[in-house]
């Protein structure tokens, strides 16, 4: 199972590869709707350094969304979701790699570059381990949950916004508890609460999701 879940995200990865544009597309507009938070409102430090969080947990999830239709469109379009559904391994297994396979390519990028982003708006670099954290532990949880949505409205006409409709309201909270353990930070308080929530629906999502990826992808195949 290991060595089979291992080749879905190396193949997956080599796609992502080979259309570096759309993997562009999602981490450009990550960059740039954070960039233009600073321009709108002015370079007042005190409100930039109280609305980071906020913005750039929005604009990481929104740039998630972004990628998550492909994620098992192309393999519909040519067939391969087929012959992955009559394998002999797992349907979870293979829906986890594909999962984590969309974290590497959207959601780790976001991860590193988050500091960066961070600068605009004067966070002070005791923060940096806090934002950086926090989205490394809430990226995978928005994968593994927009993997479900997108395996419903697989092959449905105006799919996309149906799956952003799905997605959002389970979106909150992992939000709410990531840009909420910058702020604690912020405030002088310890995150650890917010991030041990983070890190326990990790663990959740991971357990449960790809078996809910999978009968997903039954039913839209059926």
């Amino acid at each position: 199972m290991l060595e089979a879940a291992r080749c879905i995200v190396v193949r997956d990865l080599l796609v992502a590869w080979r259309r570096r544009s759309d993997v562009a597309t999602a981490l450009l507009f990550f960059v740039i709707v954070t960039s233009l938070f600073p321009l709108g409102i002015g370079a007042e430090p005190e409100l930039l350094r109280s609305i980071a969080p906020g913005v750039i947990w929005v604009a990481a999830l929104l740039s998630c969304m972004l990628s998550l239709g492909r994620l098992f469109a192309a393999d519909h379009a040519d067939g391969t979701l087929e012959q992955l559904l009559l394998s002999s391994e797992p349907l979870g297994v293979i829906a986890a790699a594909k999962a984590l396979a969309h974290w590497l390519v959207s959601g780790l990028p976001l991860v590193l570059i988050a500091p960066l982003i961070a600068l605009q708006y004067d966070l002070p670099a005791p923060l940096y381990p806090v934002l950086a954290l926090s989205l490394l532990l809430g990226t995978p949880v928005l994968s593994l949950i927009g993997a479900i949505g997108a395996a419903l409205t697989l092959g449905l006409r105006g799919g996309g916004v149906l799956l952003s409709l799905l997605v959002l309201p389970l979106y909150v909270p992992v939000l709410i508890m990531g840009a909420g353990s910058v702020d604690m930070a912020a405030a002088g308080l310890a995150p650890d609460g917010q991030l041990l929530l983070l890190a326990a629906l990790l663990i959740v999502a991971a357990a449960f999701a790809p078996w809910a990826i999978a009968a997903a992808l039954r039913i839209s195949m059926e």
